[in-house]
């Protein structure tokens, strides 16, 4: 009983923290430059990999086309089921998604790839669901390069890379172009986004980044605790600065 009210929990956390995130304006304004990459047609098939609690497939429905969700957490997809049960949303993997060859017209994945074993055959998988001329986004942040103001760079830069190092593929949104040419898509383009932050919500981010950076003995409790007083100093003097690149990524298939 501890473990499976500690385990929801960590999930309600985590989905309170998607939300803060998928609400700021840069979130927002970013989501919609992935929909007009798509170029949405009314009616046509968009699948949204890794949808999480289905805000994104929500926001694509309301613009006339038809849009599943997939994603392979069930505490995510039973969220987005509460949220929008209307959606079409499917338990699914990357690699292995339940759509017949060409039945897809746009492919969208926002902050997915990093996480996936093969980020290849995911690829090869969204060009298999796509149809001829169909469009695909990829959407991602870049863990190894967070900049984060502090009095403190060489703990910092410790910091920033020891999370980065806790992720599968922490560099692969800087790939996109090389790895949507390598699995055959054609006229790929590339833009790179800042999320600025500066208020005091972008604590618990810090303060996860410290967290993992102590659980690999990267740093010291000392150190971690240091830090984060520093930031939460900056934050309640207006003065805390986190930025972070997005890549994003299209191209026809």
């Amino acid at each position: 009983m501890p473990e499976t009210h500690s385990a929801h929990t960590d999930a309600e956390t985590l989905i309170r923290a998607l939300d803060a995130a998928e609400n700021t304006p840069a979130a927002v304004t970013l989501r919609a430059r992935s929909y007009d990459l798509l170029r949405l047609s009314t009616g046509r098939t968009v699948v949204d990999v890794g949808c999480g609690t289905g805000r994104a497939v929500a926001e694509l429905a309301g613009h006339g086309v038809r849009a599943i969700g997939v994603d392979l957490d069930p505490v995510m997809l039973n969220a987005a089921r509460d949220r929008f049960p209307d959606l079409d949303l499917r338990a699914a993997d990357a690699a292995d998604l339940p759509l017949d060859d060409g039945e897809a017209h746009g492919y969208r994945a926002d902050k997915v790839y990093h996480v996936l074993p093969d980020p290849s055959e995911a690829l090869a998988e969204a060009r298999r669901v796509l149809a001829p001329g169909g469009r695909i986004v990829l959407l991602g942040q870049d863990w190894d390069t967070m900049v984060i103001d502090s009095d403190q760079a060489d703990l910092t830069r410790r910091i920033v890379h020891a999370r980065a190092d806790t992720i599968r593929h922490p560099r692969v949104a800087r790939a996109y172009r090389n790895l949507l040419s390598d699995a055959g898509f054609r006229e790929v383009e590339l833009e790179v986004h800042t999320m600025v932050l500066t208020g005091t919500s972008t604590l618990p981010l810090l303060s996860g980044h410290a967290a993992a950076a102590r659980n690999t003995s990267a740093i010291s409790e000392e150190e971690a605790e240091a830090w984060i007083s520093e930031q939460a100093r900056r934050a309640a003097a207006g003065r805390l600065l986190v930025a972070i690149p997005f890549f994003m990524a299209a191209a026809n298939r």
